[in-house]
């Protein structure tokens, strides 16, 4: 790979790039995921020990991997060739660039059929399917829809036809028309339900939940989970924070698009689960009802309140908005792959991506319903298979590799190029890359990979050669300088 293939796009602004990632960001993780495991954890003391980890984990790996791209100025692939040739370090970090690749083509053929989901409640919602529908009504509606593969299929499809139509326009015309449109689109939504969510009665109840923190509740998994979701809610490891860092002009501050990026992403997960807790609460429904709380729960609600039928759409509306602006970023490394390094036209390449892609989800779609007892990795059907492949191993791997490059490899005046922290603020960043960070995703790591009986026997091995590797880093450093 030649020093040849860089990104010819850029944003148009760094407030457009800003809404681009925190797009990315934001999607079913805020909206589905972060409010059913608050309510699985016991609320405040799980949201204090979340962003404790957004901080520690989140923020220094965001920052690592705008400026890989920034550096490497092209998609992750050709991005790590271009920064290891600069740095004198081995081709093989271009792995970790197709890491990121493949993650997030992986994720979006099972992220798109979830997406559907969104739309297909979004139609039902429009035409009045959920008012006075109940609980057995609504766990009847789910049920049948995952059972039928054929409107799965359908909404899937759709799905990922307005994602390839988005990306295959490109980064102005496409991508920063439709962030223009969702974003603000997005954050009204968001603001006109939190206005509805103070005059159920339960806001305060609500309130209460999420940030007074009882550490009775709180669990050793339950801060492993915290720790996992600050580190995936960021979108970091998956390439797109690469890529976008790739179209980044060098006149924009990484650092404040970064924290920027962080506080938004924390600031919509926290006002939904406000939404969420004060219509859960007002009706009555339980708060760790898992995954079905976005799917299940919240329809009984909308079916029972005053003005259901309109807060229950516009609140579908707004999970649409986030599912979309996430699944735009998923494909966009791969595409942009394609098109640097294979010489493939953006809008083949986005079709050609786009059907491969379907093509998987169609696994995802099956898992479902006609392959429910179909078992591929520890019994896991094709579906969940992916997201553990996916979410469990790549991600972690990749956030854990670009702390490492970041930390121990990047040339100190190119990483001081990309991030001007000043003094003690690149004292701190750097000790938390070097040894918070890395560590925290390695224990993360291991307790998804294997029983909670050898957790700690991995992470003792995985420390000890991180540190191994460490060693060999300063001593490597310390040969060259003697030889300078």
């Amino acid at each position: 790979m030649s020093q040849l293939k860089l990104s010819k796009d850029s944003w148009s602004s760094q407030t457009v790039f800003i809404m681009a990632a925190v797009g990315s960001a934001v999607g079913l993780g805020n909206l589905w995921k972060f409010p059913y495991i608050t309510g699985e954890n016991g609320g405040g003391a799980f949201v204090l020990v979340y962003l404790a980890c957004v901080l520690l984990i989140g923020i220094p790996v965001l920052f690592s991997e705008l400026a890989m791209g920034r550096a490497g100025k092209a998609n992750p692939v050709q991005a790590m060739a271009n920064i290891a040739k600069e740095n004198g370090a081995s081709r093989l970090w271009t792995l970790l660039g197709l890491n990121g690749v493949l993650a997030g083509a992986l994720i979006l053929s099972f992220y798109t059929v979830i997406a559907g989901w969104a739309l297909a409640y979004f139609i039902s919602s429009v035409q009045g399917v959920f008012v006075g529908i109940g609980s057995t009504g609504a766990g009847e509606y789910f049920s049948n829809l995952l059972a039928n593969p054929y409107e799965l299929l359908l909404w899937h499809t759709l799905a990922s036809l307005l994602t390839v139509i988005v990306v295959s326009r490109g980064i102005k015309s496409g991508i920063e028309k439709a962030i223009n449109f969702m974003m603000p689109g997005l954050l009204l939504i968001l603001l006109v339900l939190l206005g509805y969510a103070t005059t159920t009665g339960a806001f305060g109840q609500s309130f209460s939940f999420l940030f007074s923190p009882d550490f009775s509740k709180l669990t050793w998994e339950s801060v492993l989970v915290a720790m996992g979701h600050a580190f995936f809610t960021l979108s970091i490891g998956l390439g797109t924070m690469m890529v976008y860092g790739s179209y980044l002009s060098k006149e924009f501050s990484i650092v404040k698009a970064g924290l920027w990026i962080a506080i938004a992403d924390t600031v919509v997960a926290l006002l939904a689960g406000l939404v969420i807790f004060s219509i859960v609460f007002a009706n009555g429904l339980e708060p760790g009802a898992g995954p079905g709380l976005l799917f299940q729960t919240l329809p009984v609600a909308f079916g029972e309140m005053t003005g259901g039928w309109f807060f229950g759409t516009l609140f579908f509306a707004l999970v649409i908005m986030a599912a979309f602006s996430s699944s735009i970023s998923l494909i966009e490394p791969a595409v942009s792959w394609f098109e640097q390094n294979w010489g493939i036209k953006r809008v083949k390449a986005a079709w050609i991506l786009g059907f491969l892609i379907w093509f998987i989800g169609i696994g995802t779609v099956l898992s479902f319903n006609e392959w429910s007892d179909v078992h591929f990795l520890e019994g896991k059907t094709f579906f969940d298979s992916l997201d553990f492949m996916t979410t469990n191993i790549m991600l972690p791997l990749g956030g854990l590799l670009m702390a490492v490059f970041v930390a121990w490899v990047f040339k100190e005046d190119a990483r001081k190029e990309e991030l001007p922290l000043k003094g003690k603020m690149m004292m701190v960043f750097l000790f938390v890359l070097k040894w918070i960070s890395p560590i925290a995703i390695i224990i993360v790591f291991a307790s998804n990979l294997v029983s909670e009986k050898h957790v700690w026997t991995l992470v003792i091995i995985s420390i000890a050669i991180y540190l191994l590797y460490v060693w060999n880093a300063i001593r490597n450093r310390a040969v060259k300088s003697a030889e300078i």
